[in-house]
């Protein structure tokens, strides 16, 4: 169960931050972002070497796109096509709201079910696929201002216990302040420390943590916290540190977005 939190400022020079965590089996091989797609050249996105999908992704025109599973629908399925397609899809557009329209015409039909985000700095977008729908098309929600969190469930579903425990814990974090981004380091506030936190139901590393890894094998695998600044600011860049391990251990490195 990946883990998504956003931050939407839309008046900010920053207006959208996005963190995640990667959950997944320890086993299965992938890249760390990059531009692994020749047919995509305008595409940074971490590479699922296993299926040739991305999790998570950037393209040069400022859109993110990042896919979740629903619940109890992890890993292939004979006859589906793969859901890090949908990244990649995404991202062939160039802005979010484009995005968004064209994955609502998919035929849910040949996916598992899955959240897939769809933001940029105007928009941002919840396209969802829950299993069943009379038209075999997803729902696409559009996501306010402020802090959000996403993970197997809906958005800001309080019944799931991880987003119940962490979701108030960003919101009542110290923000990012890319502001204070320098060539190496940017200012996270305290979203890093909670995207490391293996602290869940006294501090065991079950699922519910942000953290975890379970004895099957399968946990958070690695993390992001991207940033895109204002079309009005067009003398800055994207930012996107990554950390190629658990958060807890594995140190925060700045993606090459040139």
């Amino acid at each position: 169960m990946c883990s998504v939190i956003l931050l939407r400022r839309p008046d900010a020079t920053w207006p959208l931050v996005v963190a995640a965590n990667r959950d997944e089996m320890q086993g299965r091989p992938w890249k760390a972002p990059g531009r692994h797609w020749p047919d995509r050249p305008n595409v940074v996105a971490g590479l699922d070497e296993l299926a040739g999908g991305s999790w998570m992704g950037l393209n040069d025109e400022g859109v993110v796109a990042a896919i979740l599973n629903r619940m109890g629908t992890l890993g292939p399925e004979a006859g589906k096509r793969s859901r890090g397609e949908l990244v990649l899809d995404a991202l062939d557009h160039a802005d979010a709201a484009d995005a968004a329209l064209a994955l609502s015409q998919l035929d849910t039909r040949a996916y598992r079910p899955f959240n897939l985000l769809v933001a940029d700095n105007r928009d941002a977008k919840l396209i969802v696929h829950r299993g069943s729908s009379a038209r075999n098309r997803p729902e696409v929600i559009d996501i306010p201002a402020g802090v959000h969190m996403v993970t197997a469930h809906d958005l800001d579903d309080t019944d799931d216990p991880r987003q119940a425990q962490y979701l108030p814990l960003f919101r009542t974090a110290a923000p990012p302040d890319p502001e204070k981004a320098g060539p190496e380091k940017t200012d996270w506030g305290g979203w890093p420390e909670l995207l490391a936190s293996r602290i869940w139901d006294g501090g065991r590393g079950e699922r519910g943590a942000m953290n975890f890894l379970l004895p099957t094998g399968f946990g958070t695998v690695s993390s992001s916290l991207l940033a895109l600044p204002s079309a009005e600011r067009p003398e800055l860049d994207p930012i996107w540190h990554f950390a190629a391990g658990r958060p807890h251990e594995a140190p925060w490195e700045p993606v090459d977005l040139g």
